[in-house]
C-alpha cells in the first residue's frame, strides 16, 4: 500500500525539529501527600501544564481500546494508540469477545490442546489476579471449565502473584477464588484432578521483558517445568509462610512449589499442553520463546520436555512468538511513523531497555524492527538490574543527554523518548523514592525545554497511563500503598517558543490516540482522514 500525506497549508515552518516526551505513568489528579508528582517541587512541569496550550486526554478503558471505563491504561495500549492515531480492540477486549462468542474453543488450535490435555497433562501459566493489565483470571476460568468439559483430568495451573495490577498484597484472595472454581471442577468431572502447581511473585520470575533478567526467566522455567522451588502443600500455605518471614508485596515473592510427600504435584513431560494465559505481550515472549525455541541459548532448560506451547495471543507479530495461539491480536497498520516515513521524515526514538520497545514495538503497532532504516534511528540504553525505588533516577539523565545529542546534529526532523522512571518507580509502591524520580524528570524536562527553545523547535509533552499520580490509598487511617496504574488522565503540553498564532481545540473525551494527527499537523501535514481529530487548530 502506497502511503501519503498531504501537506498543510497554514503549516507553521520551524527551524528546529518535533520531540515528543512521553513521561510514562505520569498521571493527573488531585494534588495531596499520595500524590507523587504534586509533592514534587516541579516548577517547570508546572508552567509547561497551565501554559495555553495545556490539556488533559483519556488513557484508560475504550479511549485506548479497552472494555469498560473501569480498565486502567497501560504502556502496550497506550504506545499503540500514541502511534496509530486510531483506537483499536486490545487484549482482554479480545479475549473477552473469542469467549463469549465461543470462537477461543471453536478453533483448530483449541482442539489440539485438548488433544494434548486429555493425553497427557494440560498445564496453565500467567499472572493470577483480575488487574486486566497482563491477564484477567476470568479468562483462567473460562478455559478451566472448558477443558474439563472436553474431557481433561489432569491440570496443573503455575500462577505468577501480582501484587502491581492489583493491592500490594491480594495474592490470598486470588488463590482463594481459583481453588474454588477448581474444587467445583473435580466435584463436578469424574477423575478430574485440577490443581494449583507452582507460583511465585511475577517480579521474581518468569516475566521478564526486554531481555532484562534472563536469570528470572530461568527460575521461572525450571519452578513450572521441572518442579524446582521451596516446597509447600497449597499456594496459600506457601504465600502464608512468605509473609510472615518479610514485608515483601506479592510481584517480588520468591518461587514456591506445591508438593505431595515431598514430589511436585505438577511438572511438565514431552506431550503436555502448556497454554500462556496473559494477554500482554512484553512480559510473555522470554518465556514463550523458553518454551518454542529448538536452538534456545538463554539458560540450559534441562531436560527440556517438548510440550504444546500456546499463547492466548500472539506477542510478537514479526518474530511470530508464539507460533500458536488462541486469538488473533489487533492488527494495526497505517501508523503515524509509517506515514513520516513514506514522507521522507528523518526521526529517532530513544528510551532505555524498560521501556524501549514501548517507543518502537508498540508505537509501531506491533511491529518489530525499522520501518525504514534510512530514516529511523533507535537508541537503547541498558537498564539496571536493580530494584526501581534504590535508583529512582533510573536513566532518566542518560536518555536526555543523548536526546540532546541528537537535536543538535540536525539530522532528524523529529524524535520520540520516553522517560520510565514516573511508572518503574511508582510501580515498587515506594512514595519519596517516586518523589525523587520525578524531580529528576523535572531536571531533564529542564534541559529539553531549554534546547527546544535554543533550536527553534517544538516539544510536545504527554504520558501514557497514571501511576505515580496516586501511591497509596488510605481508610481508617491505614495506608495502603498502590502499585497498579491509575484511571487519571494524563497531560498534554505543547511548548512551541516560535509561534504564537494556534490553539488547542480538543474534541470532546479526547484520548491518547489524538496525538498522531496532532504532531502531523505540527510537523506540516494534514492527518489521514480516518485518524483521530487533532488537538490543534491550524
Amino acid at each position: 500500500m502506497s502511503l501519503s500525506l498531504e501537506p498543510l497549508d497554514n503549516a507553521v515552518k520551524r527551524p528546529g525539529p518535533l520531540l515528543l516526551v512521553i513521561a510514562d505513568g505520569f498521571g493527573c489528579a488531585d494534588a495531596g501527600p499520595s500524590n507523587a508528582i504534586a509533592e514534587a517541587d516541579t516548577p517547570r512541569l508546572d508552567a509547561l501544564m497551565s501554559s495555553r496550550l495545556s490539556t488533559e486526554l483519556l488513557a484508560h478503558g475504550p479511549a485506548v481500546g479497552l472494555p469498560t471505563d473501569g480498565d486502567m491504561g497501560n504502556s502496550e495500549v497506550g504506545h499503540n494508540a500514541l502511534g496509530a492515531g486510531r483506537i483499536f480492540a486490545q487484549g482482554a477486549k479480545l479475549v473477552n469477545k473469542a469467549i463469549d462468542d465461543g470462537s477461543m474453543f471453536n478453533g483448530e488450535v483449541w482442539a489440539d490442546v485438548i488433544a494434548s490435555g486429555t493425553a497427557n497433562r494440560l498445564h496453565f501459566l500467567g499472572l493470577h489476579s483480575d488487574g486486566n493489565v497482563h491477564s484477567h483470571t476470568d479468562h483462567l476460568y473460562a478455559m478451566l471449565r472448558a477443558a474439563a468439559a472436553a474431557g481433561v483430568t489432569d491440570c496443573a495451573v503455575h500462577i505468577l502473584l501480582d501484587g502491581r495490577d492489583v493491592a500490594i498484597r491480594s495474592a490470598l484472595t486470588y488463590i482463594e477464588a481459583t481453588e474454588a472454581v477448581l474444587a467445583e471442577i473435580n466435584a463436578a468431572h469424574d477423575g478430574a484432578n485440577f490443581r494449583i502447581a507452582s507460583g511465585g511473585g511475577r517480579m521474581s520470575i518468569t516475566m521478564d521483558r526486554y531481555n532484562a533478567d534472563w536469570p528470572m526467566v530461568e527460575r521461572g522455567y525450571n519452578t513450572h517445568t521441572h518442579g524446582v522451588g521451596r516446597q509447600f502443600g497449597s499456594a496459600t500455605e506457601a504465600v502464608e509462610a512468605m509473609y510472615a518471614e518479610s514485608d515483601t508485596g506479592d510481584q517480588n515473592l520468591d518461587e514456591f512449589v506445591i508438593a505431595q510427600n515431598g514430589e511436585p504435584v505438577g511438572t511438565m513431560s514431552d506431550g503436555d499442553a502448556v497454554v500462556f494465559f496473559n494477554f500482554r505481550g512484553d512480559r510473555a515472549i522470554e518465556i514463550s520463546k523458553a518454551y518454542e525455541d529448538a536452538d534456545f541459548d538463554k539458560f540450559d532448560r534441562g531436560s527440556n520436555p517438548k510440550v504444546n506451547y500456546v499463547g492466548l495471543l500472539q506477542y510478537d507479530g514479526d518474530e511470530f512468538v508464539p507460533k500458536t495461539y488462541l486469538v488473533e491480536p489487533p492488527a494495526i497498520d497505517r501508523t503515524m511513523s509509517e506515514f513520516l516515513c513514506a514522507e521522507g521524515l528523518r526521526s529517532f526514538a530513544i528510551s532505555e531497555t524498560q521501556k524501549f520497545g514501548h517507543v518502537t514495538y508498540f508505537w509501531n503497532g506491533n511491529r518489530s524492527g525499522y520501518i525504514d532504516e534510512t530514516l529511523e534511528h533507535y537508541v537503547e540504553i541498558a537498564s539496571d538490574n536493580v530494584e526501581f525505588n534504590k535508583t529512582p533516577a533510573m536513566k532518566v539523565r542518560e536518555i536526555t543527554e543523548q536526546t540532546i545529542e541528537l537535536l543538535r546534529c540536525g539530522d532528524y526532523d523529529w524524535g520520540r523518548l520516553n522517560f520510565p522512571n514516573p511508572d518503574m518507580v511508582g510501580h515498587t509502591g515506594d512514595l519519596t523514592a517516586t518523589i525523587e524520580a520525578i524531580r529528576v524528570l523535572e531536571e531533564c524536562m529542564g534541559q529539553l525545554l531549554d534546547v527546544t527553545e535554543e533550536l527553534g523547535g517544538v516539544l510536545v509533552f504527554t504520558a501514557d497511563h497514571g501511576n505515580a499520580d496516586i501511591m497509596y490509598t488510605e481508610k481508617n487511617g491505614v495506608k495502603t500503598p498502590l502499585t497498579s496504574h491509575t484511571l487519571s488522565p494524563v497531560p498534554l503540553a505543547i511548548f512551541d517558543p516560535t509561534n504564537d498564532t494556534y490553539e488547542l481545540a480538543p474534541a470532546s473525551n479526547a484520548g491518547l490516540s489524538n496525538v498522531a494527527a496532532t504532531l502531523m499537523n505540527l510537523l506540516g501535514f494534514s492527518a489521514p482522514s480516518d485518524y483521530d481529530p487533532s488537538l490543534v487548530s491550524l
